[in-house]
């Protein structure tokens, strides 16, 4: 039978193996995750793969998990938003105000979002019935076809001017904005992880970044500063797990007990000393007595 302390070492020996298990497979073939049009995401819907793009053509990528309200990007960024979640208010002024101030702003949105008037005096209206072949109204280095597959465009342009035909629904289109520039997308899956290598949809999404850094604000999909646990490189987070359930295995240990029931313990004996006395005395009495002549 094993012992109790046997048991425990191997159900602590278990706990870690299944741990490191785990963040083996996680390292090894993690799974596509993250919301759609993030930066960070690596599903189908995402748009890691435009800022390994951007890496690997040498543009600084930057993701901005902080408010422009809070903190403006740097000098001579240029600011992609796709398919914003949310926007409150005081953000959309501060966007604003940051593209009127000389700030070049990329924005991609399959839909209308809501707050679209608090950026541009006269905005465009949506449409969903586009073909999916969009070729340059303006001249854009090495684009000659660009692939979406929502089918979304502009069927009123407003006071934007068209970069992707056709003239009617454009895919894409830009406006000066004080010292600044806007970019309006109407469907952002060309820059997508599922449509980035279609067509010429990967020189396209170069293009957007004008040559200048990119930043990629990541708060419209629900990140923000992380701070506390959620700070924590995942190798801490999985030893402090670890940690954690090893901490209950051993208090849940000590609290039950393994196997059988273990046999009352017996009385012990008393000293070696008093012993010796107690026999040496039991010995005198049981002595006969002598018989006198």
């Amino acid at each position: 039978m094993i012992s109790r302390r046997g048991t425990t070492l191997l159900l602590l020996g278990l706990l870690a193996g299944f741990i490191v298990v785990l963040v083996v497979i996680d390292r090894v073939s993690p799974a596509p995750k993250g919301p759609p049009s993030s930066s960070y995401a690596t599903t189908p819907l995402g748009a890691a793969a435009y800022a390994s793009l951007l890496d690997r053509a040498g543009i600084t990528v930057r993701r901005v998990r902080t408010p422009i309200a809070d903190r403006e990007p740097r000098d001579g960024e240029t600011l992609v938003i796709l398919d914003p979640d949310v926007m409150e208010p005081e953000e959309a002024d501060a966007i604003r105000a940051w593209v009127e101030g000389g700030g070049r702003l990329v924005l991609g949105a399959s839909s209308e979002v809501a707050w679209i008037e608090q950026l541009l005096d006269a905005p465009p209206r949506w449409t969903g019935t586009v073909d999916d072949e969009h070729r340059p109204l303006v001249p854009i280095a090495d684009v000659r076809t660009v692939v979406s597959l929502d089918g979304t465009g502009f069927e009123d342009l407003g006071g934007l001017l068209p970069m992707l035909g056709p003239a009617e629904t454009p895919l894409a289109a830009s406006a000066p904005l004080g010292a600044g520039q806007v970019i309006l997308l109407a469907d952002t899956s060309p820059l997508t992880n599922r449509g980035l290598a279609r067509a010429d949809n990967a020189a396209f999404a170069l293009s957007l970044a004008g040559g200048a850094p990119v930043a990629f604000l990541e708060t419209v999909h629900g990140y923000g500063v992380s701070r506390g646990f959620g700070g924590l490189p995942s190798s801490v987070k999985w030893a402090l797990l670890g940690l954690a359930l090893t901490s209950l295995v051993a208090l849940w240990s000590v609290g039950k007990r393994f196997g059988e029931p273990e046999d009352e313990p017996s009385e012990a004996p008393p000293p070696r000393v008093e012993y010796v006395d107690a026999l040496a005395g039991s010995l005198a009495r049981a002595k006969p007595e002598k018989e006198h002549t």
